[in-house]
């Protein structure tokens, strides 16, 4: 079964994260697949607006923990390498190629699963979708952009207040537009079908000037990730995630 799946729709192409029964969490294979993906769908003329969009009931969860796990014991300091190698160039392709991206959240959205929905240029959500940025949790901070992209959707205090909390929203919160978890997937494609019959490089010149700050924080975070995997507090926690415990901090 592939990791992602790539099929068009006339001038829109539709890219789906298909590990539904790890609700889409992201392995190498699915980090891999869906660059190439949006690399291809980038790059193609044809192509005038992307819809990404999770299959079963979940958009994605982000990192899948078991593997990121088995990272950090074979070796912590290059555990987070995929922040850089893998993650930044997904955020970079959602946020900087010259079409439209319309996210499809189809249910949960945590951790680098929101920032990507939050890099998509439109986001439509199901009502009952679940969203939580997650890094504390497990004892890191924002990857894949989210300091930036979060604090644009809701102001920087109110994000700050959801990345130290880790409390989970709703949609309600982004401003985001909703509708019934059934009506999702048409109501998506609907959406970028009107997008790609838009102005296209008008929204490419837009795009840009929205990005503009993206590439310094995607480093800054990468940078923060990597120390903090070597702490006790992240390594801890992320074994208490998998055993199904509460993690208990002790701030180092």
């Amino acid at each position: 079964m592939s990791e992602v799946l790539l099929e068009r729709d006339g001038a829109a192409a539709i890219v789906t994260l298909n590990r539904p029964s790890r609700k889409n969490a992201l392995d190498g294979g699915t980090k891999t697949a869906l660059r190439a993906a949006l690399e291809s769908v980038a790059t193609d003329d044809t192509v005038r607006a992307v819809l990404l969009t999770g299959a079963g009931d979940a958009f994605c969860v982000g990192q899948d923990l078991g593997e990121h796990a088995t990272a950090l014991q074979t070796d912590a300091g290059t555990a987070f390498d995929t922040v850089e190698r893998d993650y930044a160039p997904v955020v970079k392709l959602l946020a900087g190629m010259n079409k439209p991206v319309v996210a499809g959240v189809n249910g949960t959205c945590v951790g680098a699963g929101l920032a990507l929905a939050l890099a998509c240029d439109v986001r439509l959500f199901a009502a009952d979708a679940t969203l939580a940025t997650a890094f504390t949790g497990i004892g890191l901070t924002c990857d894949s952009g989210l300091t930036a992209t979060l604090s644009q959707a809701v102001g920087a205090a109110k994000a700050r207040e959801l990345v130290l909390l880790g409390t989970p929203f709703t949609p309600e919160l982004l401003g985001a537009t909703t509708v019934p978890r059934e009506e999702l997937p048409a109501a998506a494609r609907a959406l970028v079908a009107t997008l790609a019959q838009g102005p296209t490089a008008a929204y490419a010149a837009t795009k840009r000037l929205f990005a503009t700050r993206l590439d310094e924080v995607l480093g800054a975070e990468a940078r923060e990730q990597a120390a903090l995997g070597l702490t006790t507090d992240h390594q801890s926690a992320v074994a208490a995630f998998l055993a199904k415990q509460k993690p208990t901090f002790s701030g180092s």
